[in-house]
């Protein structure tokens, strides 16, 4: 087991393209990633004509927090409109971070996208680490929670049947059309048999054990839904923390399990955005900035801890109204570019990718609807 402090220069500028006491560590003994879609808007509060369709996450959603189904033109064909404000999720601002293309595709056009077997799976793994919680404090050891993988697995796929498909070969451009010509290799065209992705589940849980053991650990609060408005009430910051953690003495770890290994120190500033973006809201809504912010990284069995200070979260809240206010300005020149690199092999909409030889469908025409809290929680 590796436990290693994170280290973090100052918080990335924002640019669209073409747009004008410490709690003890408790480890004796002892993932791309997932955050909510569910809530994020248009800028303006829209929905893509005026339905309730959600945005894909970037882990598919647990059994619990399956997303809300499109809804049907009211009678006359008039949409219905669906009530919800402006948010943003960890997940979709990473999305514009990373490719605005990629947020106009999942947050406005709200194209669908078949998960990876490695999504998935850390969908699967996040389930049964959750359950594990549900036992008591003796029982929470290594083959208890192999037991919970299978059944775990039955209960996602009752709930949603179509999780089978990630079983099958790769469609072709996944969105419709061809395939790109030369894609980048990716998670998309790789698949797996069913014991092969159990029997990885699995191994994510023991890597989990090595880093932790959970029959010390009494969380606060698991799969929790946090949520505050900033920017004098004009947008909406929500998320899901995987595992919230207090000490006696009221202290707040935030804890992310993540599926996938570890990242080089180069790109730790980019996996700690979430857990900055989660320390913003608690900072916020209950005035106390966490003492630990902690990834654990199940399959290197490494443990990365950072410390954020109150100056610094400050600053992280005005990159965050500054984000939105690129997006804001994206949506009303409609000017999402696409911004290729090696997460590329990630996407499921290459076969629309202009960088790829693909035309994006016409831009959605948004319909306003009522600015208030978006229901229901979804993962990830």
């Amino acid at each position: 087991m590796t436990v290693r402090a994170a280290t973090t220069g100052p918080d990335e500028a924002i640019a669209a393209p073409g747009v004008a006491g410490a709690i003890p560590p408790q480890d004796a003994g002892r993932d791309p990633g997932r955050d909510p879609a569910a809530g994020d808007t248009a800028p303006d509060g829209t929905a893509p004509d005026g339905t309730a369709a959600q945005p894909a996450p970037d882990r598919q959603p647990a059994p619990d927090r399956q997303p809300a189904p499109h809804r049907q033109p009211a009678p006359g064909g008039a949409p219905e409109q669906t009530s919800r404000r402006p948010s943003l999720s960890p997940s979709r601002a990473a999305d514009f971070k990373t490719c605005p293309l990629l947020y106009r595709f999942r947050s406005i056009d709200r194209l669908p996208e078949r998960p990876t077997p490695d999504q998935l799976r850390g969908t699967l793994v996040h389930a049964v680490l959750d359950r594990l919680f549900d036992l008591p404090a003796a029982d929470r050891v290594p083959q208890r929670a192999a037991e919970l993988v299978e059944p775990q697995w039955r209960r996602m796929v009752e709930e949603q049947a179509d999780l089978l498909e990630v079983f099958a070969a790769p469609a072709a451009g996944e969105t419709g059309g061809a395939a790109p010509a030369d894609p980048p290799a990716g998670p998309r065209s790789v698949t797996v048999t069913m014991e092969e992705f159990l029997a990885g589940a699995t191994e994510l849980l023991g890597g989990y054990f090595s880093v932790e053991d959970p029959r010390r650990l009494a969380p606060a609060e698991r799969e929790c839904l946090v949520s505050v408005e900033v920017d004098d009430g004009r947008l909406l910051l929500r998320g899901y923390i995987d595992r919230l953690d207090e000490s006696p003495a009221g202290d707040l770890r935030v804890v992310d399990y993540k599926t996938g290994g570890a990242p080089r120190e180069a790109f730790e500033a980019r996996a700690l955005f979430q857990l900055k973006f989660y320390a913003l809201v608690l900072w916020r809504t209950r005035g106390v900035v966490p003492k630990v912010l902690r990834l654990l990284y199940l399959k290197d069995a490494e443990i990365c801890d950072y410390t954020p200070e109150v100056d610094e979260l400050d600053r992280f809240e005005r990159t965050l109204i500054a984000l939105w206010a690129a997006i804001d300005r994206a949506t009303e020149q409609r000017d999402f570019r696409p911004r290729p690199s090696r997460l590329c092999g990630w996407c499921a909409h290459q076969a629309l990718c202009p960088a790829y030889g693909g035309t994006p469908p016409p831009f959605p025409q948004l319909v306003a609807v009522p600015s208030v809290e978006p229901p229901g929680p979804m993962d990830d």
